[in-house]
């Protein structure tokens, strides 16, 4: 609950920390999924299947994480004017956990049923992983600098709006190459879904970052 004599620079840094702790969790589970592809393009079943786990258990705490920063704002009140705003930017950055375990789940799949997947192609989603990975990497930073001003975060924001422009171009090309190629059906809608998580991944850090840009403007 919020004292009487708490101000409103500090529950600005109380919902900070909790946003903030809630994003290193995300972040967590994101840096597993370019291992998990590494695992996937090498055949390494057991590796994979362990990293599944580890995702999953990543996610549901997320998930509680997520709920805890809800509970916080709803206990800061009315005297947090912004706090609609932190709690979209959890709400939006959460999601990249969710987004992560499908990824896992259907290259698991993938690798379960023993479909064939061309070297390249299994080369091109570890590079678009990463560089997913990276967009998410610049969303921490952005997040990292809300308290030295705005113009250090609309620094930071723009790097993760040139992160997922790159994710874009990335996607674009490797979702022709597999629409183009001979996959399997099943194989091939599964993969269109991997790229699609990856993409929405990547779009969802673009909107966080959006959000801290306005964060920003009351901090």
């Amino acid at each position: 609950m919020v004292l009487p004599s708490e101000t409103e620079e500090r529950v600005k840094r109380r919902a900070l920390n909790a946003c903030s702790d809630n994003l290193r969790k995300v972040v967590d589970v994101s840096r597993k999924i370019p291992q998990l592809v590494e695992y996937f393009a090498a055949g390494d079943k057991d590796n994979a299947r362990k990293l599944l786990t580890e995702v999953r258990a990543g996610e549901e705490e997320v998930i509680t994480s997520r709920r805890m920063v809800s509970q916080e704002l709803a206990e800061i009140g009315a005297i947090l004017i912004s706090r609609e705003d932190f709690l979209r930017f959890t709400n939006l950055s959460s999601e990249i956990a969710d987004f992560s375990e499908g990824i896992a789940f259907y290259l698991i799949e993938i690798m379960e049923h023993n479909w064939v997947v061309s070297t390249d192609i299994k080369s091109d989603l570890i590079k678009l992983s990463s560089a997913v990975l990276d967009s998410v990497l610049k969303l921490r930073e952005t997040m990292m600098v809300l308290n030295y001003g705005s113009q250090k975060t609309l620094e930071r924001a723009k790097d993760v709006e040139i992160a997922e422009r790159i994710v874009d171009s990335q996607y674009r090309a490797l979702t022709i190459k597999i629409l183009s190629s001979k996959l399997d059906t099943p194989v091939l809608f599964l993969l269109r879904d991997v790229l699609q998580l990856l993409e929405n991944s990547a779009d969802k850090a673009e909107d966080a970052a959006d959000t801290a840009r306005m964060l920003s403007m009351v901090m």
